[in-house]
Protein backbone atom coordinates (compact mmCIF):
# COMPACT_ATOMS: atom_id res chain seq x y z
CA UNK A 1 0.00 0.00 0.00
CA UNK A 2 1.64 3.61 -0.92
CA UNK A 3 1.90 5.81 1.66
CA UNK A 4 -0.63 8.10 2.78
CA UNK A 5 -0.07 12.15 2.39
CA UNK A 6 -0.21 13.76 5.40
CA UNK A 7 -0.62 17.89 6.06
CA UNK A 8 -0.50 19.24 9.40
CA UNK A 9 -2.69 22.65 9.02
CA UNK A 10 -1.58 25.31 11.83
CA UNK A 11 -2.21 29.22 12.78
CA UNK A 12 -3.28 31.09 15.48
CA UNK A 13 -7.40 31.48 16.51
CA UNK A 14 -9.54 32.89 14.47
CA UNK A 15 -7.07 32.96 11.03
CA UNK A 16 -9.20 31.13 9.15
CA UNK A 17 -7.85 27.20 9.47
CA UNK A 18 -11.23 26.06 9.72
CA UNK A 19 -12.45 28.08 7.05
CA UNK A 20 -9.70 26.62 5.20
CA UNK A 21 -10.07 23.22 5.68
CA UNK A 22 -14.08 23.34 5.08
CA UNK A 23 -13.35 24.50 1.61
CA UNK A 24 -11.19 21.60 0.80
CA UNK A 25 -13.64 19.00 2.23
CA UNK A 26 -16.20 20.81 0.85
CA UNK A 27 -14.41 21.08 -2.40
CA UNK A 28 -12.84 17.64 -2.33
CA UNK A 29 -11.91 17.00 -6.27
CA UNK A 30 -12.59 13.02 -5.63
CA UNK A 31 -10.30 13.38 -2.70
CA UNK A 32 -11.52 11.66 0.44
CA UNK A 33 -9.94 12.95 3.06
CA UNK A 34 -9.16 12.08 7.00
CA UNK A 35 -9.29 14.88 9.34
CA UNK A 36 -8.12 14.98 12.57
CA UNK A 37 -8.76 17.69 15.11
CA UNK A 38 -6.04 17.98 17.90
CA UNK A 39 -9.40 18.87 20.22
CA UNK A 40 -12.71 20.54 19.04
CA UNK A 41 -12.54 23.93 20.35
CA UNK A 42 -14.90 26.34 19.12
CA UNK A 43 -12.99 26.70 16.15
CA UNK A 44 -14.13 22.76 15.14
CA UNK A 45 -15.83 22.00 12.01
CA UNK A 46 -19.35 22.78 11.68
CA UNK A 47 -21.61 20.34 12.58
CA UNK A 48 -23.72 21.06 9.02
CA UNK A 49 -21.10 19.42 7.65
CA UNK A 50 -20.88 15.99 9.70
CA UNK A 51 -23.72 13.54 9.80
CA UNK A 52 -23.38 11.21 12.68
CA UNK A 53 -23.08 12.03 16.19
CA UNK A 54 -19.90 12.50 17.65
CA UNK A 55 -20.11 10.20 20.39
CA UNK A 56 -18.25 8.37 17.70
CA UNK A 57 -14.59 8.83 17.44
CA UNK A 58 -14.24 8.95 13.72
CA UNK A 59 -17.09 10.37 11.91
CA UNK A 60 -18.48 10.10 8.11
CA UNK A 61 -19.11 13.58 6.42
CA UNK A 62 -21.81 13.58 4.37
CA UNK A 63 -19.18 13.96 1.47
CA UNK A 64 -17.40 10.79 2.32
CA UNK A 65 -14.82 12.54 3.70
CA UNK A 66 -14.45 11.70 7.23
CA UNK A 67 -13.11 13.30 10.38
CA UNK A 68 -11.59 12.53 13.97
CA UNK A 69 -11.24 13.98 17.20
CA UNK A 70 -8.10 13.21 19.14
CA UNK A 71 -9.01 12.58 22.30
CA UNK A 72 -6.03 10.29 23.05
CA UNK A 73 -2.50 10.04 21.67
CA UNK A 74 -2.07 11.36 17.97
CA UNK A 75 -0.11 8.16 17.03
CA UNK A 76 -2.94 5.84 18.27
CA UNK A 77 -5.18 7.71 16.00
CA UNK A 78 -3.24 7.54 12.92
CA UNK A 79 -2.57 4.03 13.70
CA UNK A 80 -6.13 3.19 13.77
CA UNK A 81 -6.97 5.11 10.40
CA UNK A 82 -4.04 3.03 8.83
CA UNK A 83 -5.39 -0.29 10.10
CA UNK A 84 -8.95 0.58 9.24
CA UNK A 85 -7.87 1.50 5.51
CA UNK A 86 -5.71 -1.53 5.22
CA UNK A 87 -8.36 -3.61 5.98
CA UNK A 88 -11.13 -1.77 3.54
CA UNK A 89 -13.37 -0.59 6.91
CA UNK A 90 -12.24 3.00 5.76
CA UNK A 91 -11.65 4.77 2.58
CA UNK A 92 -10.07 8.30 2.41
CA UNK A 93 -6.59 9.19 0.15
CA UNK A 94 -5.26 11.83 3.03
CA UNK A 95 -5.03 13.25 6.34
CA UNK A 96 -5.13 16.41 7.24
CA UNK A 97 -4.16 17.47 11.06
CA UNK A 98 -5.41 20.80 12.23
CA UNK A 99 -3.56 21.63 15.55
CA UNK A 100 -5.08 23.86 18.36
CA UNK A 101 -4.30 27.52 17.80
CA UNK A 102 -1.49 27.34 20.39
CA UNK A 103 -0.54 24.22 19.47
CA UNK A 104 3.52 23.46 18.46
CA UNK A 105 3.55 21.79 15.23
CA UNK A 106 6.71 20.04 16.28
CA UNK A 107 5.85 17.10 18.21
CA UNK A 108 3.24 16.19 15.64
CA UNK A 109 5.76 16.58 12.96
CA UNK A 110 8.31 14.44 15.15
CA UNK A 111 5.16 11.89 15.32
CA UNK A 112 5.89 10.67 11.61
CA UNK A 113 9.75 10.13 12.19
CA UNK A 114 9.82 8.48 15.59
CA UNK A 115 7.26 6.00 15.55
CA UNK A 116 8.35 3.03 12.91
CA UNK A 117 4.28 1.76 12.18
CA UNK A 118 3.52 5.54 11.61
CA UNK A 119 6.67 5.83 9.35
CA UNK A 120 5.76 3.21 7.17
CA UNK A 121 2.32 4.35 6.96
CA UNK A 122 2.44 7.78 6.34
CA UNK A 123 4.25 10.55 4.09
CA UNK A 124 4.16 14.05 6.20
CA UNK A 125 3.78 16.04 3.30
CA UNK A 126 4.03 19.86 4.56
CA UNK A 127 3.03 21.98 7.72
CA UNK A 128 0.90 24.63 6.49
CA UNK A 129 0.78 27.84 8.71
CA UNK A 130 -2.31 30.30 8.60
CA UNK A 131 -1.59 34.06 9.52
CA UNK A 132 -4.44 36.74 10.03
CA UNK A 133 -2.80 39.94 8.87
CA UNK A 134 -5.24 41.77 10.94
CA UNK A 135 -4.09 40.14 14.38
CA UNK A 136 -0.76 39.26 13.42
CA UNK A 137 1.88 41.93 14.31
CA UNK A 138 0.52 41.46 17.78
CA UNK A 139 0.24 38.35 18.06
CA UNK A 140 3.57 37.44 16.86
CA UNK A 141 4.99 40.37 19.10
CA UNK A 142 3.32 38.97 22.29
CA UNK A 143 3.29 35.00 21.92
CA UNK A 144 6.17 32.85 20.95
CA UNK A 145 3.45 29.77 19.45
CA UNK A 146 2.67 31.95 16.68
CA UNK A 147 6.09 32.59 15.66
CA UNK A 148 7.01 28.85 16.20
CA UNK A 149 4.17 28.21 13.64
CA UNK A 150 5.76 30.54 11.36
CA UNK A 151 9.24 28.98 12.10
CA UNK A 152 7.69 25.03 11.20
CA UNK A 153 5.59 26.59 8.28
CA UNK A 154 6.67 24.95 4.88
CA UNK A 155 3.67 27.44 3.08
CA UNK A 156 2.35 30.59 5.19
CA UNK A 157 -1.32 31.65 4.06
CA UNK A 158 -2.24 35.17 4.55
CA UNK A 159 -5.81 35.56 5.94
CA UNK A 160 -7.46 39.43 5.96
CA UNK A 161 -4.97 41.05 3.66
CA UNK A 162 -7.96 42.90 2.76
CA UNK A 163 -8.77 44.37 6.17
CA UNK A 164 -5.84 45.92 6.01
CA UNK A 165 -3.56 48.70 4.49
CA UNK A 166 -0.95 47.34 1.42
CA UNK A 167 2.14 48.35 3.60
CA UNK A 168 1.38 47.24 6.74
CA UNK A 169 0.92 43.42 4.56
CA UNK A 170 4.24 44.39 3.21
CA UNK A 171 5.95 44.96 6.51
CA UNK A 172 4.26 41.49 7.96
CA UNK A 173 5.55 39.41 5.24
CA UNK A 174 8.90 40.90 5.02
CA UNK A 175 8.83 40.00 9.04
CA UNK A 176 7.92 36.38 8.49
CA UNK A 177 10.15 36.24 5.89
CA UNK A 178 13.28 36.83 8.19
CA UNK A 179 11.78 34.61 10.19
CA UNK A 180 11.49 32.32 7.70
CA UNK A 181 12.39 32.46 4.51
CA UNK A 182 11.63 28.63 3.37
CA UNK A 183 8.57 29.17 3.35
CA UNK A 184 6.65 30.43 0.32
CA UNK A 185 4.00 32.95 1.59
CA UNK A 186 0.31 33.92 -0.42
CA UNK A 187 -2.16 36.00 0.36
CA UNK A 188 -5.61 34.36 0.79
CA UNK A 189 -9.30 35.65 0.55
CA UNK A 190 -11.86 33.82 3.09
CA UNK A 191 -9.32 30.07 2.71
CA UNK A 192 -9.65 30.61 -1.16
CA UNK A 193 -6.71 28.50 -2.15
CA UNK A 194 -6.36 26.52 -5.31
CA UNK A 195 -5.92 22.48 -3.76
CA UNK A 196 -2.42 22.54 -5.63
CA UNK A 197 -0.92 24.76 -3.18
CA UNK A 198 -2.08 22.65 -0.38
CA UNK A 199 -1.15 18.94 -1.18
CA UNK A 200 1.22 17.48 -2.33
CA UNK A 201 3.72 20.33 -1.29
CA UNK A 202 6.43 17.83 -0.66
CA UNK A 203 7.92 20.11 2.14
CA UNK A 204 9.28 17.17 3.79
CA UNK A 205 10.12 15.03 1.19
CA UNK A 206 13.49 15.52 1.36
CA UNK A 207 14.62 14.66 -2.37
CA UNK A 208 12.88 17.55 -3.56
CA UNK A 209 14.81 20.55 -4.35
CA UNK A 210 15.70 22.93 -1.70
CA UNK A 211 13.75 26.51 -2.16
CA UNK A 212 15.55 29.45 -0.44
CA UNK A 213 13.96 32.69 -1.10
CA UNK A 214 17.42 34.11 -3.09
CA UNK A 215 15.97 37.32 -2.39
CA UNK A 216 16.50 36.66 1.10
CA UNK A 217 20.13 35.43 0.44
CA UNK A 218 20.40 38.80 -1.97
CA UNK A 219 19.47 40.56 1.42
CA UNK A 220 21.21 38.60 3.99
CA UNK A 221 25.17 39.54 2.27
CA UNK A 222 24.05 43.09 1.58
CA UNK A 223 23.13 42.92 5.16
CA UNK A 224 26.77 41.67 6.07
CA UNK A 225 28.38 44.52 4.76
CA UNK A 226 26.47 47.16 6.36
CA UNK A 227 25.65 45.68 9.19
CA UNK A 228 27.26 47.54 12.34
CA UNK A 229 25.15 50.68 11.14
CA UNK A 230 22.03 48.94 10.19
CA UNK A 231 21.10 47.83 13.69
CA UNK A 232 18.48 50.45 14.93
CA UNK A 233 15.68 49.94 18.19
CA UNK A 234 12.21 48.89 17.29
CA UNK A 235 10.30 51.92 16.65
CA UNK A 236 13.12 53.68 14.72
CA UNK A 237 12.67 54.41 11.63
CA UNK A 238 14.88 52.68 8.89
CA UNK A 239 15.37 53.65 5.34
CA UNK A 240 16.99 50.32 4.65
CA UNK A 241 15.59 49.56 1.09
CA UNK A 242 14.69 46.12 2.12
CA UNK A 243 12.44 47.33 5.23
CA UNK A 244 10.56 49.84 2.75
CA UNK A 245 9.29 47.45 0.54
CA UNK A 246 5.20 49.00 -0.29
CA UNK A 247 6.92 52.71 -0.15
CA UNK A 248 6.29 53.01 3.71
CA UNK A 249 9.24 52.77 6.25
CA UNK A 250 8.26 49.59 8.42
CA UNK A 251 9.75 49.26 12.31
CA UNK A 252 12.33 46.21 12.66
CA UNK A 253 11.54 43.24 14.58
CA UNK A 254 13.59 41.44 16.57
CA UNK A 255 11.41 37.90 17.06
CA UNK A 256 13.23 35.73 18.52
CA UNK A 257 12.10 33.08 15.79
CA UNK A 258 15.10 33.74 13.07
CA UNK A 259 16.92 32.19 10.54
CA UNK A 260 20.14 32.09 8.90
CA UNK A 261 21.77 30.78 5.83
CA UNK A 262 25.70 28.62 6.02
CA UNK A 263 27.15 28.48 2.40
CA UNK A 264 30.33 26.96 0.83
CA UNK A 265 32.03 25.89 -2.08
CA UNK A 266 34.13 23.65 0.08
CA UNK A 267 32.98 19.81 0.81
CA UNK A 268 31.86 18.80 3.97
CA UNK A 269 33.73 15.92 5.78
CA UNK A 270 30.63 13.60 6.33
CA UNK A 271 32.20 12.75 10.17
CA UNK A 272 32.92 16.27 11.21
CA UNK A 273 29.64 17.52 9.85
CA UNK A 274 27.98 14.47 11.66
CA UNK A 275 29.98 14.94 15.04
CA UNK A 276 28.96 18.90 14.58
CA UNK A 277 25.11 18.37 14.31
CA UNK A 278 25.23 16.16 16.13
CA UNK A 279 26.63 18.27 19.16
CA UNK A 280 24.27 21.08 18.44
CA UNK A 281 21.51 19.23 18.10
CA UNK A 282 21.98 17.53 21.75
CA UNK A 283 22.47 21.34 23.02
CA UNK A 284 19.90 23.09 20.85
CA UNK A 285 17.55 20.67 19.16
CA UNK A 286 14.42 22.09 21.26
CA UNK A 287 15.20 25.45 20.33
CA UNK A 288 16.06 24.28 16.36
CA UNK A 289 12.52 24.13 14.40
CA UNK A 290 13.60 23.56 11.03
CA UNK A 291 16.60 22.79 9.38
CA UNK A 292 17.37 22.08 5.88
CA UNK A 293 20.18 22.57 3.52
CA UNK A 294 21.43 20.82 0.06
CA UNK A 295 25.03 19.64 0.35
CA UNK A 296 28.56 19.14 -1.36
CA UNK A 297 29.71 16.35 0.87
CA UNK A 298 33.39 14.52 0.03
CA UNK A 299 33.25 11.04 -1.08
CA UNK A 300 29.56 11.28 -3.14
CA UNK A 301 29.02 13.10 -6.35
CA UNK A 302 25.70 13.15 -5.67
CA UNK A 303 24.19 16.01 -3.67
CA UNK A 304 22.97 15.70 0.16
CA UNK A 305 19.85 16.55 0.79
CA UNK A 306 19.52 16.71 4.63
CA UNK A 307 16.39 17.81 7.27
CA UNK A 308 15.61 17.90 10.48
CA UNK A 309 12.87 18.90 12.98
CA UNK A 310 14.05 19.36 16.80
CA UNK A 311 16.08 16.69 17.56
CA UNK A 312 15.41 14.78 14.44
CA UNK A 313 17.52 14.64 11.70
CA UNK A 314 17.92 12.34 8.86
CA UNK A 315 20.19 12.87 5.05
CA UNK A 316 19.62 11.21 1.63
CA UNK A 317 21.03 11.11 -1.17
CA UNK A 318 19.78 13.43 -3.75
CA UNK A 319 20.42 13.72 -7.86
CA UNK A 320 24.00 13.61 -8.81
CA UNK A 321 25.30 17.20 -9.54
CA UNK A 322 25.27 18.15 -13.20
CA UNK A 323 28.42 18.54 -15.42
CA UNK A 324 29.50 22.10 -14.96
CA UNK A 325 27.14 22.62 -12.16
CA UNK A 326 28.99 24.25 -9.10
CA UNK A 327 29.44 22.08 -6.42
CA UNK A 328 28.03 24.13 -3.29
CA UNK A 329 26.45 23.67 0.17
CA UNK A 330 23.66 25.86 1.54
CA UNK A 331 21.49 25.25 4.48
CA UNK A 332 18.89 27.12 6.13
CA UNK A 333 18.29 27.29 10.13
CA UNK A 334 15.32 28.11 12.17
CA UNK A 335 14.96 28.40 15.33
CA UNK A 336 14.57 30.15 18.52
CA UNK A 337 17.48 32.31 19.74
CA UNK A 338 20.05 30.40 18.10
CA UNK A 339 23.78 31.21 18.42
CA UNK A 340 24.33 32.26 14.58
CA UNK A 341 28.41 32.67 15.20
CA UNK A 342 28.54 29.31 16.67
CA UNK A 343 26.22 27.58 14.29
CA UNK A 344 28.04 28.98 11.36
CA UNK A 345 31.52 28.39 12.86
CA UNK A 346 30.91 24.85 13.65
CA UNK A 347 29.69 24.10 9.93
CA UNK A 348 33.28 26.05 8.52
CA UNK A 349 34.89 23.88 10.61
CA UNK A 350 33.05 20.87 9.42
CA UNK A 351 34.68 21.48 5.85
CA UNK A 352 37.27 19.03 4.51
Amino acid sequence: MSLIPATILTGFLGSGKTTLLKRVLLEAHGQKIAVIENEFGEENIDSDILVSDTTEQIIQMSNGCICCTIREDLRATLRDLAEKKRKGELDFDRVVIETTGLADPGPVAQTFFMDDEIAESYLLDSILTLVDAKHAATQLDERQEARRQVGFADQIFISKTDLVADDEVAALMHRLRHMNPRAPQKAVHFGDVPLSEVFDLRGFNLNAKLDIDPDFLKEEESDHQGHEHHDHAPGEHCDHPSHSAGGGHHHAHDDDVKSFVFKSDRAFDPAKLEDFLGAIVNIYGPRMLRYKGVLHMKGTDRKVIFQGVHQLMGSDLGPAWAPGEKRASKMVFIGIDLPKDIFLQGMEQSLV
